[in-house]
């Protein structure tokens, strides 16, 4: 059973959430909250597996919310909610350390299979959406990043030629099957490989290791392979 917290300004969005949980076997709704410092309270209280986080809301918005619940170190991991025209406030809250984002107008089977990824430690956004994501607002990085500088790096420098590749992969929004097939290995060897890089970089999911990968530079690369 995945347990979730509802947040949302808006009563009605709230309700329309709560009413395909609830009809859904394997999830479980816990509790709800109007704004975000309601969020971090109530995520405190609860312990949800799955925190479904609106960025825009009154006062303390999600992108602050989603900040302060990973900062306190509990399993409760963020599915933040943004429209296309609000990618500037998705990426924000990816930066905050939200394991993934989908529209609000997602189709229902969309946002279950996104919180169920959430649940299980996966990040929800498909490579190809988090690259024109982060395309998009790479300006806003910091201006060295033109040039990579991952040699300075230690997490760069603690993975070895192969797991730097498959990085450098990530970075490019490829797929584990695609990696796999540039780089004629077994899916499963991609994702043991995927695996360590991760750990060893520090990150929780695949969206900071393309976060990282942008902060490098690697993404100026040339796509191994």
């Amino acid at each position: 059973m995945t347990s979730v917290l509802i947040v949302d300004d808006q009563p009605l969005q709230r309700l329309g959430f709560r009413m395909l949980l609830e009809a859904t076997p394997g999830t479980e709704v816990i509790g709800e909250a109007a704004n975000g410092a309601e969020a971090v309270r109530r995520t405190a209280e609860l312990r949800p597996d799955v925190v479904l986080m609106d960025i825009r809301m009154p006062g303390m918005d999600g992108i602050e919310a989603t900040r302060r619940i990973l900062a306190a170190g509990g399993r409760s991991r963020v599915l933040a909610l943004t429209t296309f025209d609000l990618d500037e406030y998705a990426y924000a809250a990816l930066r905050a350390g939200a394991s993934g984002f989908l529209l609000k107008d997602a189709h229902p089977e969309e946002l279950l299979a996104g919180i169920r990824a959430v649940a299980g430690g996966d990040a929800v956004i498909a490579p190809a959406l988090t690259r024109r994501l982060l395309d998009t607002y790479a300006h806003r990085l910091p201006a060295d990043t033109t040039e990579p500088r991952e040699q300075t790096d230690p997490r760069w420098r603690s993975l070895t030629e192969r797991e730097q590749e498959i990085l450098v992969a990530i970075g490019h929004g490829w797929t584990n099957g695609e990696i796999a097939e540039r780089l004629v290995l077994s899916e499963s060897t991609v994702k043991s490989h995927v695996g360590r890089v991760l750990a060893k970089i520090g990150a929780r999911d695949r969206i900071q290791a393309v976060i990282l990968a942008y902060d490098l530079g690697l993404t100026h690369r040339n796509a191994p392979g």
